[in-house]
């Protein structure tokens, strides 16, 4: 039997059996392909999927989120890419597609992510995991909204690079959880990853400063060289992952973030 599917970027795809080997470019998305039972299917990985950890010694590694090998992904015979419109580039999602089906996922919401674990359930014949995960995610989301519903609106800075400073801003999955945090993003005014002057800044009121832990991986260091701009604010150093990696890895952001209010 022949199923269509249409993925997060609107393109049809036509399965006539369960995808078996497997290479994911998406770091977050190896660990739900994990989650989801699919260890075994999983042929190549790229050197950023560092959950689980063992995948680092057990999995064929194609290079960066941003510069696969496509020798080595080919070499591997896989019957699916996994991508992502955030995390790789329309080049390689075109050169990929000269190899094999290429899935690309959008993840800007909780709703986004909900559909690419539906998604992957539907293409890896893991529907009954797919829905028991998703179940799982909507009852710890419950549970967090209600512990958060008390917490006071802060007026946050999400960074996440140096050397420019860029921020998030709206349309990213980093926006949508500050808002589940009841963390004000000051740039949602503006979209994506905008760069900013941080000297800028030094008039706003700020409550809070969260440098990720990645892509750049901010340190206790940098906290020191904020303190001179932004004294009356809390400075944390965020675990990128917890704010970022969509797919299973919410329900443990959730635990994270309860966590993260208790040092407020």
């Amino acid at each position: 039997m022949i199923i269509q599917l249409k993925d997060q970027i609107k393109s049809f795809h036509s399965f006539s059996k369960t995808p078996s080997r497997i290479v994911s470019l998406v770091p977050s998305q190896t660990e739900l392909l994990f989650d989801l039972g699919l260890e075994d299917s999983i042929v190549g990985i790229t050197k950023f999927c560092i959950h689980p950890e063992h995948f680092l010694k057990t999995k064929n590694l194609v290079g960066g989120t941003k510069n696969p090998n496509y020798e080595k992904i080919k070499a591997l015979n896989p019957d699916i890419i996994i991508c992502n419109k955030e995390e790789n580039t329309i080049d390689i999602f075109a050169s990929c597609a000269k190899i094999c089906t290429v899935w690309v996922t959008d993840i800007a919401s909780v709703e986004d992510n909900y559909k690419m674990i539906s998604d992957f359930g539907n293409i890896f014949n893991k529907v009954t995991e797919a829905q028991f995960l998703n179940q799982k995610i909507e009852s710890e989301l419950t549970a967090f909204k209600i512990f958060v519903k008390a917490k006071p609106i802060l007026n946050t800075v999400y960074f996440i690079w140096k050397k420019p400073y860029m921020v998030a801003a709206a349309s990213t999955f980093i926006d949508q959880l500050l808002q589940l945090n009841n963390f004000e993003n000051h740039f949602r005014d503006q979209t994506r990853y905008p760069e900013i002057a941080v000297e800028n800044l030094k008039t706003s009121s700020l409550d809070l400063i969260l440098l990720s832990s990645e892509p750049f991986p901010f340190k206790e260091k940098d906290k020191t060289a904020f303190r001179e701009f932004f004294p009356n604010s809390k400075i944390i150093i965020a675990d990128g992952e917890m704010f970022s990696w969509h797919g299973s890895r919410l329900l443990k952001a959730f635990d994270y973030f309860r966590v993260l209010h208790q040092l407020l």
